[in-house]
């Protein structure tokens, strides 16, 4: 079956490609703003101006591009935890990389209002980091080393620690407006100066992961299988570890909280593809653009004129995958 996945990848992968440019489409046309397909095209392929097109240049197109790349990303860095880790549970959100770039982006609000764009980024960068690595430490401390369940109790217990923590610098320093506005989980007020900054993180995070996808493959088969065959290890998942706290920390940085696209996206790609990464991370680059994409449309339309937060989207489909992902004992839907 696997291998019937593999030989169908080009097609699956041209058919996903195919829904996301569908995807992008709705959601340039689709909106509070009462705009034709007619107006979107003059407005990315013409120099016309106008109220309309306005709109759709400096509004809706840098958000749904930050949409594409920030779902993508989150997959990816999904997709890479689950590999790395053999923990089909793992997510950014749901391991304490989501917590520590808030709380880390509290502190630099706090001790440093008039920060700079890019300094924030690299605040929820260093954040990321030292959450990803207090809860592996607490989820590795007990003999017998990671198991699932262990690791995503200890990223619970460490991501409520450290959102207290924000909570808490938000309300003594008087900049809880502040800090809610970056991480409430939105798109909402992009611009392109915040994409050109960011952008260029996302992109480097996933050619990176992509390069190494042979070689994560090899390594979610287990410890044993990727030193006998020659890897070093060590080097791989320092460097895979690098690149999930880049993509995560960008995604934290422009569009706030995302919890559940990284643990989705890689489960449901894998029905499609298989178990082999050197399939798994483009397809996830293709359905994470895509799903966030919908989401973000559906957030904009269902109470229109009326935002609804995109992370509450999320979470509705997102909570029922965990729970069912529990119930299935951890098992991989491959």
């Amino acid at each position: 079956m696997t291998e019937r996945k593999q030989i169908f990848f080009p097609a699956t992968l041209l058919v996903g490609i195919c829904v996301c440019i569908a995807s992008f489409a709705a959601a340039m046309v689709f909106g509070a703003a009462d705009v034709t397909v007619k107006d979107v095209w003059l407005a990315l392929t013409s120099k016309v101006s106008g109220n309309k097109l306005t709109v759709i240049r400096e509004i809706r197109l840098p958000r749904e591009v930050a949409a594409m790349f920030v779902g993508a990303a989150l997959a990816v860095a999904g997709a890479i935890m689950q590999g790395m880790t053999r923990n089909p549970l793992a997510d950014p959100g749901l391991l304490g990389l989501t917590a520590g770039a808030n709380v880390a982006l509290a502190v630099t609000l706090a001790l440093i209002p008039s920060v700079s764009y890019f300094g924030t980024t690299l605040a929820c960068f260093i954040g990321a980091t030292a959450g990803a690595l207090l809860v592996f430490g607490i989820g590795s401390a007990k003999k017998g080393g990671f198991s699932p369940i262990r690791i995503v109790l200890a990223g619970s217990a460490v991501s409520a620690f450290l959102y207290a923590c924000t909570d808490g610098i938000s309300i003594y320093f008087k900049i809880s407006k502040d800090v809610s506005m970056w991480t409430a989980g939105g798109t909402v007020g992009i611009t392109w100066a915040q994409l050109q900054t960011i952008l260029p993180f996302l992109a480097l995070g996933m050619m990176i992961a992509l390069f190494l996808s042979k070689q994560l493959t090899i390594l979610s088969l287990s410890e044993e299988v990727a030193v006998g065959l020659g890897q070093k290890t060590t080097q791989v998942k320092v460097v895979l570890f690098v690149v999930t706290v880049l993509l995560t920390g960008a995604s934290v940085a422009l569009v706030g909280n995302m919890a559940f696209i990284g643990l989705m996206v890689p489960h449901i790609v894998r029905m499609f593809v298989g178990t082999n990464y050197q399939y798994i991370l483009p397809m996830s680059i293709v359905t994470g653009a895509t799903f966030m994409l919908l989401a973000d449309t559906l957030a904009r339309t269902i109470n229109a004129p009326y935002e609804t937060p995109v992370a509450a989207i999320i979470a509705i489909f997102g909570l029922p995958f965990f729970l069912f992902i529990v119930r299935k004992g951890g098992k991989e839907l491959s």
